[in-house]
Order: C-alpha cells, then sequence, then structure tokens
C-alpha cells in the first residue's frame, strides 16, 4: 500500500468534500461558542451577557464592568484556563496529524507511539528531583520553567527511539511502530513509579494530579514558558502542511519532487516532541486527541495537509475547551481530571477506529 493510500481513509468522495474555507469557518463559530459557554460555566457561574458587556467596555465598546470577584474569576481562573486548554489542543491535535504523515499511519498518536510517556517520564524526574536536586539552584530557573525543556527532552528521546526500531527498509512499519510504541510506554510507566517511589509527599501529590492530566493549575506567569514553545513547534508543523504531501507519497518520490525525506522526517519529529513536550509538562497526559481528532477532520475533509491541518487545529482546540468545561462543571467545585474524562470517552472511539478497518494492515 502506498504512503498516499495508507493515509486515506474511506469517507467522502473527494468531490462531495466541502470547500477549506467555509469549513473552517463553521470550525471557528464552533471555537467561539465553546469559549463563550467556557467564560460563562463553572463552580461560579457569570452571566453571559455580564461577561460579554464587561469585554465590550475593556475594549472601548459600551458596557458594564464586572464585580471584582467576578473579574478576578474571569481574568485569574477562566481565561488562563481556556487559552491553555486551546494551546494544549492545537498542539496535540496538528502533532498527531504530523506524526501519522510521518509514519504514514493514520493511527499513530504522540500517546500510543510513546512520545507523552517519554515527556511524562521526564517531567516525573524533574518534580522528584526539583530544581536544586538537578544543580540547578543557583540558575535562577523556577519549576515551572525547567518543565517544559525537560519533558521536551523527553518526548524527543522517545521519539527518536520509536523511529529508530520501527524503520525497516526505508520506511515505518506500522506493526513495529506500535510494538515499540508500547515497549516505550511502559518503560515511560516503569520510570514514572519508581520517581513516585522515591519523591516525598509533596512530589508525588504533585505527580498524582499531573498525570491525569487537567489544567487546573493554569495562571499566566507558569503557562507563558509553555504557550511560546508551543506556538512555536505548532507554526513550524503548520509550515510544513505540503512537505508533508510530499512525504506522504513514499520517500523515493518526495526526494524525486525535491523533499529530502531523512532530514524532513528529523525536523518534524523535533518540532513534535517540542510542543509535545511543552503540552505535557502544562497539562500533563491528555491522551486520544492527536489520535481521534485528525482522523475525523480526515474523513470530512480528505487527507491533503493545507486542509488537514489548520481544520484540526480548530478542532482541537473547541474539543478541550469543551472538555474542560465539562470537567469543572459536572462535580463542582471540584475538577474532574480532563485526561480521564477524554479517556474515557477516547478509549472506545479507539477500538471502533480499530473495527472499522477491518482487520487491515496499517502500514
Amino acid at each position: 500500500m502506498s504512503g498516499s493510500a495508507s493515509l486515506s481513509i474511506a469517507g467522502a468522495p473527494a468531490a462531495r468534500r466541502p470547500r477549506l474555507g467555509p469549513a473552517l469557518g463553521l470550525l471557528g463559530v464552533a471555537l467561539a461558542l465553546a469559549v463563550l459557554i467556557a467564560l460563562s460555566s463553572g463552580s461560579i457561574p457569570l452571566p453571559l451577557n455580564r461577561v460579554l458587556s464587561h469585554l465590550a467596555q475593556a475594549v472601548g465598546l459600551p458596557g458594564e464592568v464586572l464585580t471584582s470577584r467576578d473579574a478576578a474569576v474571569l481574568y485569574t481562573l477562566r481565561l488562563p484556563r481556556i487559552v491553555l486548554a486551546a494551546a494544549v489542543g492545537v498542539t496535540l491535535g496538528v502533532a498527531g496529524a504530523s506524526l501519522q504523515a510521518i509514519f504514514r499511519n493514520p493511527l499513530a498518536d504522540p500517546g500510543l507511539v510513546g512520545v507523552s510517556s517519554g515527556a511524562a517520564f521526564a517531567g516525573s524526574v524533574t518534580m522528584m528531583l526539583g530544581v536544586s536536586g538537578l544543580g540547578l539552584s543557583r540558575s535562577g530557573l523556577s519549576l515551572s520553567t525547567l518543565l517544559p525543556a525537560t519533558a521536551f527532552l523527553g518526548a524527543l528521546a522517545a521519539t527518536i527511539l520509536i523511529l529508530a526500531l520501527a524503520r525497516r527498509d526505508g520506511r515505518c512499519s506500522a506493526t513495529d511502530m506500535l510494538l515499540a510504541g508500547i515497549a516505550v510506554n511502559a518503560l515511560g510507566a516503569a520510570g514514572i513509579g519508581l520517581s513516585s517511589y522515591l519523591g516525598d509527599d509533596q512530589a508525588l501529590r504533585q505527580m498524582t494530579f499531573w498525570m491525569m492530566g487537567g489544567f487546573g493549575g493554569a495562571a499566566w506567569t507558569h503557562i507563558g514558558p509553555a504557550l511560546v514553545l508551543m506556538l512555536a513547534a505548532t507554526a513550524g508543523l503548520l509550515a510544513n502542511a505540503r512537505r508533508l504531501d510530499l512525504y506522504a507519497l513514499g520517500e523515493r518520490d518526495a526526494f524525486l519532487l525535491g523533499l529530502e525525506p531523512h532530514r524532513f522526517a528529523v525536523r518534524t519529529v523535533l518540532l513534535v516532541a517540542l510542543g509535545v513536550g511543552a503540552a505535557v509538562a502544562v497539562s500533563g497526559l491528555i491522551g486520544f486527541v492527536g489520535l481521534v481528532v485528525p482522523h475525523m477532520v480526515r474523513l470530512w475533509l480528505g487527507p491533503a495537509h493545507r486542509r488537514l491541518l489548520p481544520a484540526t487545529a480548530l478542532a482541537a482546540a473547541t474539543l478541550l475547551i469543551l472538555a474542560d468545561t465539562a470537567a469543572r462543571s459536572i462535580a463542582a467545585p471540584a475538577d474532574v481530571p480532563v485526561g480521564l474524562l477524554l479517556g474515557a470517552v477516547g478509549a472506545p472511539v479507539f477500538l471502533w477506529l480499530l473495527r472499522a478497518r477491518g482487520g487491515r494492515s496499517f502500514g
């Protein structure tokens, strides 16, 4: 099966697929509605009309200012969570679609193939040792600044290992990739368990909630460095959309069309590791976004990455904002971890995707 064929999944014929502009417009409207719902929902409800009136007044339009308490909830609690959820969704969605092109496998995902596990292991070691334990107490770095860097290195190491193990005769075997991912996930889980065992009570509590995935700790000062890394990585992946289409044709065809496949794959892997590492550092482990969202968008818009990547970014951002809104609303005032919520939904969807392929080979 050729690369392009392996990425094309049964769906609407090309002639019936919607145009990109209207599709992005529809997704943009869905994202805006998700943001509005998130702004007004939670353990402390804020009437939407008052929120919109306050935001209008803030940009110089007629409106009314919120009370000091409601303004604090809006700016200190709601907006950082919404921005972080959107950024993590965009990063994981675009990273998942890019990995699927590199592996030429529509079921590749940063979580399934061990990239997120590598980032989580590095992050757990960082939390266990702390800044002083890593010998960086004199550097002035905080744990929130250090976590994205170490999580990136863990994601990068895991990705390079999986690529090396899965590569045979110039292409990545899907079976070997999944087996390598299982092995790397097992190693990561063992390392995380060891870090939990060796860490003190504070580190253990921090790791436990972090591993469940969520945005409860979002704060502007905490998420700033990770947002920069996620933005840079996602921008680089979006700029590679046409090159990903060439790479999906196969390395030989891509080379004849002017693309140097090996260097391009390495650059893409670095960008994925950078984005996923930063996302895991601030949100913990959130699975299935990078698998399910690109897959569904591909069924709708087709496999061309200039259409797939921007639509996936908007759809993934919408999904995570709505998931976070549900997580902090269904058991208010407590927060249900977003990772657990998405895992409960994503696992059945993934099994449906496997069954829908009817036992066909992934590679």
